[in-house]
């Protein structure tokens, strides 16, 4: 066009190149094909979540995320080919195809205070994520909210108001502080008859040391402490209450992991007892030994991690160990600009070994509370049974079971 200036043109009209044929598209959901009148709600909603992953921005990453989930779950060991040089132990087809990827679950605490709580019980009771790791928070309000609700606030509440009432705000959720006072009424005999059991079995131990009973054993007499994994199973066993976690966890051999544990409500009950009675001990040390050996005795991992932070850092750090996740899906708000662990890229953790450089791991930007039942929705709730039966067999390590 004469009229128009050369370098304008050139600048605005430039021409470019073509896109392969079946380069994907941009579409979302057209509500015309899934009417209420000629779908049911299930259906609908799996048409929507179907459409996400050529919406754009984060319903396209929300879309990779269900599929590097369904990747991780159906994942087996006879997806790669025995080779010479492997172990000969794993060279039987059937054996390979009877060993799956080890599941990371790890979940900041304000999923437990908020609604997200019975999304991550129905996980933990049908036994579909193998390796938990949350907060002291996780571990407390789960607990809590066996004797009394959260309730319904708003934001924009005032603290100094709330503060004269006793009420303790979480964003927009209200937590009395009776409910902790309950909670201080379960825990504080719990942690006195640990306390008892710790002392009993010292005293044992000091009784085969003075009479050199164990002197030629096989297994030396070691030094006896609950772990943090093995406080919180006990919790999950004395709550015996269906709605919590922790219940389930416990029921279903489900090691919760978390390093923080004093930092929080439970570690206030520590604390208080240890001035009424001094000397109840936690060996963290074990812990990471345990939770950094299911990593290094998997064949293949998966890590779903919801939040930042210590969450985050701990379980990626226990796949570290084998030199990285074969899946991994990220849900949070981080950003990398400030240097945050929280806000790290997943390919950030591929430069550390946490994720292999094969993976094609998934980042969501967006509120846990939203995405992540959307998520479920799409993945572990729609093979309850079928994941129970095609699992009933399998082993994570061979160890784990026999050849």
């Amino acid at each position: 066009n004469p009229h128009i200036p050369s370098v304008t043109a050139s600048a605005v009209l430039g021409e470019s190149e073509s896109m392969p044929d079946d380069h994907p598209t941009c579409q979302g959901h057209d509500f015309n094909t899934t009417t209420s009148s000629s779908k049911d709600d299930t259906s609908q909603l799996d048409a929507i979540m179907q459409s996400m992953l050529s919406t754009g921005f984060q319903a396209t990453n929300v879309g990779k995320a269900v599929n590097e989930i369904r990747r991780m779950r159906k994942w087996r060991l006879s997806d790669t080919p025995w080779k010479e040089g492997d172990d000969e132990a794993l060279r039987d087809p059937n054996l390979r195809s009877k060993i799956r990827a080890r599941i990371f679950f790890a979940y900041t605490s304000n999923q437990i205070s908020c609604g997200q709580r019975e999304v991550i019980k129905f996980l933990v009771q049908h036994k579909m994520v193998d390796v938990i790791v949350t907060t002291a928070g996780g571990i407390e309000e789960d607990i809590i909210k066996c004797f009394e609700p959260t309730y319904m606030g708003d934001f924009k509440l005032p603290g100094k108001e709330l503060r004269k009432k006793g009420i303790n705000r979480i964003g927009n959720l209200l937590v009395p502080n009776k409910n902790y006072c309950k909670f201080e009424d379960w825990m504080a005999p719990l942690i006195s008859k640990m306390h008892d059991e710790q002392d009993e079995k010292w005293m044992e131990q000091a009784k085969r040391l003075v009479s050199n009973d164990g002197a030629d054993e096989k297994e030396p007499i070691k030094p006896f402490s609950y772990t943090p994994s093995e406080f919180i199973a006990r919790m999950g066993k004395e709550i015996n209450n269906e709605d919590s976690v922790l219940y389930w966890a416990y029921k279903n051999d489900i090691p919760v992991f978390c390093p923080a544990l004093t930092d929080g409500s439970v570690g206030d009950m520590i604390y208080f007892h240890s001035y009424k009675r001094p000397g109840f001990t936690l060996d963290i040390s074990r812990d990471i030994r345990l939770i950094n050996d299911l990593s290094v005795q998997s064949y293949g991992t998966g890590q779903i991690i919801i939040g930042g932070g210590l969450v985050k850092h701990h379980t990626c750090n226990a796949n570290l160990m084998r030199n990285g996740a074969d899946y991994s899906v990220y849900i949070n708000t981080g950003h990398e600009f400030d240097g945050s662990d929280g806000g790290a890229s997943p390919d950030e953790a591929i430069s550390w070994g946490k994720i292999r450089i094969t993976a094609d791991p998934v980042k969501v930007c967006a509120d846990a509370t939203i995405v992540f039942p959307l998520i479920v929705s799409q993945t572990f709730a729609k093979d309850v049974e079928e994941w129970k039966e095609s699992t009933k067999d399998c082993i994570c390590w061979l160890p784990d079971g026999k050849e």
